[in-house]
């Protein structure tokens, strides 16, 4: 079971991303306010983070930029998600540091497939770092 943190202000994109990451054996955590994000990402130590790119206080590339900064966070996986999608927006979300992208509304099935892809891309990652995989190797 992955922890995600969720980072939306929106209540019913919340409880959409909760209820799709529940149901696939996720532990979902929602953070409506962006100027608690970081302070909750430290406390809950996710293995994935979610974050709105539109949101009031901290813009949710801000909120990127300040988590790859951070060295108990710069190498958790985020995935952002937006409904305002401009030409070029893909490429300045992930120069900030996501590694993952999706437009509003949502696609559940690409949703799902992000997450897991993300997820399964972090436990990579963790094993090369902690020295148990060849950072040549492809997982089984």
């Amino acid at each position: 079971m992955a922890k995600i943190l969720i980072v939306e202000d929106n209540a019913l994109n919340i409880k959409l991303f909760c209820d799709l990451l529940a149901a696939h054996g996720h532990q979902p955590e929602a953070v409506t306010d962006s100027r608690f994000a970081l302070d909750a990402a430290r406390q809950f130590s996710p293995d994935l983070v979610i974050t709105d790119i539109q949101l009031p206080h901290i813009s949710g590339l801000e909120l990127i930029r300040m988590m790859r900064s951070d060295e108990g966070l710069a190498a958790v996986p985020i995935m952002a998600v937006t409904a305002y999608s401009a030409q070029g927006d893909e490429e300045r979300i992930r120069a900030a540091g996501a590694q993952a992208y999706v437009s509003k509304p949502i696609s559940v099935v690409r949703f799902a497939e992000t997450v897991d892809q993300l997820l399964k891309n972090g436990s990579d990652r963790a094993e090369v770092a902690e020295g148990k995989l060849d950072p040549g190797t492809t997982p089984g």
